[in-house]
């Protein structure tokens, strides 16, 4: 098993979908079964054995700091700040790097939550992660379990893991759920400024090294009030 002990956590947007509730909090604040999201993330974290998050801010910044501080044992936040400027997914990372110590390390969108099933997610794709084969690993939530996500879908994946986009298909069967395991070597020639993961993760599947782990869980997708509102609902009936 490769010990992944540090993480990127990607809390700098400005969370417009969820609106009213972001008007005066950042969305990582929004709570979820009464704990903000960004504790949701940073506890399973530290579940998994993750000893330092580096946390980008930029919409309300100070806020997000505050509660930060007031958090106690693992992992050690470090805060990336993206003040002067949003750099997106791609370029958040990249700001980050420096933060990090080495080896590979998880990417978690602050918003990211599931119910766990039999197998805990992050330990498995830690003992899935294989840079001889791998520029990166997504995790995948099938569509058919989860909640919140009106989309067609974001892609297929064979029968040894390996990914494909959606492309010209009405549908495929598994959406992003906001975590990936990567090392630095993703991003040699990234571009400056902002960007998108997207763009480093099509190099990948160029290279047939872009790969997908199955969430053995429900995932939900906690984009707009209606689905906050329905992953309440949810952790109501199934736990975190």
């Amino acid at each position: 098993m490769t010990a992944v002990k540090s993480a990127i956590v990607l809390a700098a947007g400005q969370g417009e979908r969820m609106r009213p509730l972001t008007l005066r909090v950042p969305k990582p604040l929004v709570a979820l079964a009464g704990r903000p999201l960004i504790d949701h993330v940073l506890d399973r974290l530290a579940e998994a054995g993750v000893e330092t998050a580096i946390v980008n801010v930029h919409y309300l910044p100070e806020l997000l700091e505050a509660h930060l501080r007031k958090r106690k044992g693992r992992p050690a936040v470090v805060i990336s700040d993206e003040r002067q400027a949003l750099l997106d997914t791609g370029g958040g990372v990249v700001k980050a790097l420096p933060l990090l110590r080495g080896g590979p390390f998880f990417v978690h969108n602050s918003d990211s939550v599931w119910a766990e099933g039999t197998i805990p997610a992050l330990p498995a794709m830690a003992t899935l992660w294989d840079p001889e084969r791998m520029d990166c690993l997504l995790l995948l939530a099938p569509l058919a379990t989860s909640l919140g996500f009106g989309g067609r879908g974001d892609f297929d994946m064979d029968a040894g893991g390996r990914l494909s986009r959606r492309g010209n298909r009405e549908g495929v069967p598994f959406a992003f759920a906001g975590v990936s395991v990567c090392d630095a070597r993703l991003f040699a020639d990234a571009p400056e400024g902002a960007f998108s993961l997207n763009l480093l993760w099509d190099r990948a599947l160029e290279r047939n090294r872009l790969f997908g782990m199955r969430l053995d869980g429900r995932w939900m997708h906690v984009g707009t009030v209606a689905a906050l509102k329905e992953a309440e609902e949810a952790f109501e009936r199934e736990g975190a």
